[in-house]
């Protein structure tokens, strides 16, 4: 990191949610490197402490890992507490803990929407209204970011489940970027197309029978797989995104066509939502 993002983000305290593997780990990484002082959340609390262990020996800030699932109303309120008692404001929170859904609509269950919804809606929602409002009372702003993807904004009736979770949060950022601006605290919402993660891996497909999970894993992660995008790359968007106060951040070429495609042309839009992969 250079000398810019060392003066803008040294001695800042982040938080990263999902910060364990893939995108989180790799933005929790880019703020140590920077000198922020980085809190490493994660459901999976021993790649918490990978990554904080990784972000120690990166920058001068310091690290803590805390295990805490984001869609736990009341764990996320003790989460909150811990980290105000133990570290004080956070100054900046990135969202970025979430899960993938694939499959018809029809076939997807109530609990295939619940187990989605919770984590990449309720969990978002839990983190901006604890540490929002932690940032609000201290008087000092901050910023909020939320990891969504490119299925925010291009409808498809692969990932129906999944899309309509991040264009919730896509809409939840901008509203509370309306709302907490005049509290000096800012907003953004950043939004990657295909990453080489192995977020895939974990993907559930609503509808299929548990001996064919993996077989339809390794086909997504073959259509995704010829995306060489990295996570670090996102992880300088969500940095470049807080230092200009950014409110969206589109990154990888796939997103960015989608986005064009979906403001300038709503007929082909809804064209390739009716495209599988």
């Amino acid at each position: 990191m250079g000398v810019e993002w060392r003066k803008r983000f040294g001695g800042r305290l982040v938080l990263v949610t999902g910060a364990g593997r893939g995108i989180g780990r790799a933005t929790a990484h880019a703020f140590a490197a920077a000198g922020s002082r980085v809190i490493c959340a994660d459901r999976d609390g021993h790649a918490a402490s990978l990554s904080a262990d990784a972000a120690r020996s990166l920058g001068t800030g310091g690290a803590w890992a805390d295990e805490v699932d984001v869609s736990d109303a009341a764990g996320m309120e003790r989460f909150a507490e811990r980290v105000l008692a133990t570290h004080g404001t956070v100054d900046v929170l990135v969202n970025n803990a979430g899960i993938g859904m694939s499959g018809r609509f029809l076939d997807t269950s109530v609990e295939d929407w619940r187990r989605t919804l919770d984590v990449n809606l309720w969990g978002v929602i839990h983190g901006c209204r604890l540490f929002g409002r932690q940032m609000a009372g201290r008087g000092a702003g901050g910023h909020i970011v939320t990891v969504a993807s490119a299925a925010a904004f291009q409808p498809t009736r692969t990932v129906p489940v999944y899309a309509t979770s991040k264009a919730a949060v896509l809409m939840l950022s901008e509203c509370l970027r309306a709302e907490l601006g005049e509290l000096g605290i800012g907003v953004s919402t950043v939004c990657p197309g295909f990453v080489s993660t192995s977020f895939t891996s974990a993907m559930h497909f609503a509808g299929v029978p548990e001996e064919e999970q993996v077989r339809l894993r390794e086909r997504f992660r073959h259509v995704a797989g010829g995306r060489v995008y990295p996570p670090e790359k996102v992880a300088k968007a969500v940095l470049r995104a807080v230092a200009r106060d950014t409110p969206l951040s589109v990154v990888t070429a796939e997103a960015r066509v989608a986005r064009l495609v979906t403001r300038f042309s709503p007929r082909l839009s809804r064209a390739l939502a009716r495209v599988d992969p």
